[in-house]
């Protein structure tokens, strides 16, 4: 357990708590240790109360323009937010307090808070790394050039403030490691698992299926780097090679690029086969989960996505839900022989992998409990939050 009145300050950006689910489930396993628990985050969805007592944790929310569709509005968002987070922060230090702040990107922009409390107050820095922007950003934007200097410079100044740094998987270990010049017994490997004891199976949610027979599903934000426009590409295969194939394409999830991606379904005739469900949260996002008859992790192979490790695969899995994606380096790691597979970013092979589980109920179920199995033997939460609690331990005993 904690001393007594150990306090950490939890700094996240890119989503709202409690949907941004990694960050909910290391402040609940902190407060469960004893610490006491305070989260600065943006308004978003149901969740604009700017002050609330949630289930024992300090949850501060501020507004924030949602622009990202450009670097300037990358740059717009990200001030805005770093504005009102030290604003909150300074409101935060005199109650209830914090001896350690914890910055979760993306940006890393947060490091300028963490280093003036720790520069004028002596707190503790932990950098959460759940992204990596200097990657990222090429891929958006299809250029490198002056910001793509400056972010690699943040990650190094938020690597050389960290007392402890925590990563999402061995790459970001590396990262920290090579690029970030962490000492290696100093980065933590904490993955994005689901808590399987909630994250279970509901009953399916028969409206979402439109009559169809069969249900291929994507769940998550729908960026750029996030391959939909793939899965849209590889449902039109199915679709027209095979008429008399009963089949629905449920996509569960928002993101920049949404109305891009419903005018493409539009386009490729595919407006009967595909629903948009727009976010969901809490039963309604695991009924429709629920419905799927085969996920889909449409990601295509890149310089960024190869080092990431999806979210997708470990809630699949923890649902019974068998799946189909490229051969990404980190999810290949975490599904091992779980998941099937195609390569060259290729939607038609894309769609023949669905199909190879579509057409075959034993093999769906052969995959569905193996990924279970796995789930719960190699990346369940319970070692992950032993993992985050000795990140913790050793910042106090530094």
């Amino acid at each position: 357990m904690a001393e007594k009145n150990r306090r950490i300050l939890i700094i996240v950006e890119n989503l709202t708590v409690p949907i941004d689910r990694r960050v909910w489930q290391e402040a609940t396993a902190l407060r469960d240790a004893g610490y006491v628990v305070s989260i600065i985050c943006p308004v978003g969805g149901d969740h604009t109360a700017r002050y609330e007592l949630l289930e024992g944790i300090h949850v501060f929310r501020h507004p924030i323009p949602y622009d990202a569709s450009t670097p300037a509005g990358y740059i717009v968002e990200y001030l805005s937010a770093l504005f009102w987070e030290f604003v909150l922060a300074w409101r935060i230090l005199f109650k209830p307090g914090f001896d350690v702040i914890q910055a979760c990107n993306p940006p890393d922009t947060i490091v300028f808070i963490g280093l003036f409390f720790k520069l004028f107050f002596r707190k503790k820095f932990v950098f959460d790394q759940h992204d990596l922007t200097p990657e990222l950003y090429p891929i958006k934007f299809g250029r490198e050039g002056l910001v793509h200097r400056v972010l690699l410079l943040l990650e190094r100044l938020t690597f050389a403030v960290a007392d402890v740094s925590i990563a999402t998987n061995g790459t970001f270990k590396k990262i920290a490691v090579e690029r970030g010049g962490m000492r290696p017994e100093r980065v933590f490997i904490v993955q994005s698992t689901p808590d399987i004891s909630r994250f279970k199976r509901r009953p399916a949610d028969r409206k979402l299926r439109n009559g169809r027979k069969q249900v291929v599903g994507y769940v998550g934000i729908m960026a750029e780097q996030d391959g939909v426009d793939l899965l849209l590409k590889a449902m039109e295969y199915l679709v027209t090679q095979s008429p008399a194939r009963d089949i629905q394409c449920l996509i569960v999830g928002s993101g920049p690029q949404l109305e891009n991606l419903q005018r493409l379904a539009r386009d490729l005739d595919l407006d009967d086969h595909v629903t948009f469900t727009g976010y969901l949260s809490g039963e309604n996002l695991l009924r429709a989960l629920s419905t799927f008859d085969v996920g889909v992790i449409p990601d295509p192979k890149n310089n960024y996505n190869d080092k990431v490790s999806m979210n997708k695969v470990f809630e699949y899995m923890a649902l019974g839900i068998p799946f189909v994606q490229f051969d990404l380096t980190e999810n290949m790691k975490i599904s091992g022989d779980v998941s099937l597979y195609a390569t060259n970013n290729d939607p038609v092979e894309l769609a023949r992998k669905i199909e190879d589980l579509l057409d075959n109920p034993s093999l769906r179920k052969e995959k569905a409990d193996a990924g279970m199995i796995r789930l719960a033997d190699v990346a369940n939460w319970a070692k992950q939050e032993e993992q985050l609690l000795a990140a913790y331990n050793s910042v106090f005993k530094k």
